[in-house]
């Protein structure tokens, strides 16, 4: 019986902000760095930014970021989860295991112990967290939601992904560190599975598969730095070309497994991680621009929300309903390691 993905919740900080706010919250001088922020291909993005002290972003401790990092999680975390769970009306008592990624804070206790408390969870409730895997942690976390689903048939789990990327922002005018500031967004995203015989493809499409690629030729191409007390994430000029050039590798593999060819896949899932990677993408796998169409949505109104962006991709091809029965699709996240990650989906 294999697990379904059943609904999907996603949240956002109340305050959206446009390219050009971000950049005169910033103080940003220095004309690249302007112009990074202007042909980012992101209109929007919400954010928790702190108020400027003197006309300039506050210099923030440490206790602070993990603070907005705890106090963000919580916010958006929960109403992701309020949202998933009320549009397939499970209860919150009724919810068996949670899987929980994040790469822009470490708490210890973690941010499942967070959510069960704030939320209600009952106390057995099974739970995981991975932190710092990157932009790709949403798919590794639903090979773990999904073999936790297989062996608790009938009950329902979530994968909560949730980034507060502003929390880890550092403005010290280096083109490397404005490339991350203009670029990532906080958000959450909440998604239903469970494996259950009364469940179709109506309900949401099932997990067939997974296939990873770890390029660790290029293990230091994004990651983190420390810049003083603070942690500084940085990503290499040359990702998108690296990415691209590989993601047909993992993608072959898990269609050559199951005696697919691309033709085959009729819903694209991608993770939101810039207009050069999406690009870079597409042209590698020879694309339609209308199969990332999604994918450039959340990039356009959220910006690169890391780990969670891959689901919000997904709740808007959900949300949209144009799969039918029997449709193929693929998921994928690319993040630090460098990793490829790739689910099959079947409706």
């Amino acid at each position: 019986m294999l697990p379904r993905l059943i609904e999907v919740g996603t949240a956002n900080p109340e305050n959206f902000y446009t390219q050009e706010e971000v950049l005169a919250w910033s103080g940003e001088k220095n004309t690249k760095i302007q112009n990074l922020f202007l042909n980012s291909h992101i209109e929007t993005r919400a954010l928790y930014l702190p108020e400027l002290q003197d006309g300039l972003p506050p210099e923030e401790s440490p206790q602070s970021l993990i603070d907005r990092h705890l106090n963000g999680a919580l916010d958006i975390g929960s109403k992701a989860i309020e949202r998933a769970l009320k549009t397939s009306e499970i209860k919150v008592d009724e919810v068996g295991f949670i899987v929980c990624t994040t790469s822009t804070g470490f708490l210890c206790p973690s941010l499942t112990a967070y959510l069960i408390q704030h939320l209600g969870f009952k106390d057995s409730i099974r739970r995981m967290d991975l932190v710092g895997m990157g932009c790709n942690a949403a798919i590794n976390g639903l090979q773990a939601a999904t073999a936790i689903a297989q062996s608790m048939p009938g009950v329902s789990g979530l994968l909560v992904s949730i980034e507060i990327c502003s929390a880890a922002y550092v403005i010290n005018q280096d083109l490397s560190t404005a490339v991350v500031n203009s670029l990532f967004g906080d958000g959450a995203s909440a998604l239903v599975i469970r494996s259950d015989l009364h469940d179709d493809w109506r309900s949401g499409p099932a997990v067939l598969d997974f296939e990873p690629l770890i390029i660790t030729d290029s293990i230091g191409a994004m990651r983190y730095n420390l810049d003083g007390t603070r942690l500084s994430f940085f990503l290499d000029r040359d990702i998108p070309y690296v990415i691209g050039r590989n993601a047909p590798i993992p993608v072959n593999r898990l269609l050559e497994r199951h005696g697919l060819q691309k033709e085959d896949i009729k819903h694209w899932v991608l993770h939101s991680g810039g207009k050069k990677v999406i690009d870079s993408i597409v042209e590698n796998l020879q694309l339609s621009q209308d199969a990332v169409r999604h994918t450039r949505n959340i990039l356009k109104r959220y910006g690169n929300v890391s780990s969670s962006a891959v689901i919000f991709a997904l709740g808007e091809l959900l949300k949209e309903g144009t799969p039918k029965e029997g449709d193929y699709g693929i998921l994928m996240a690319m993040g630090p390691g460098s990793s490829i990650e790739t689910a099959l989906l079947r409706w």
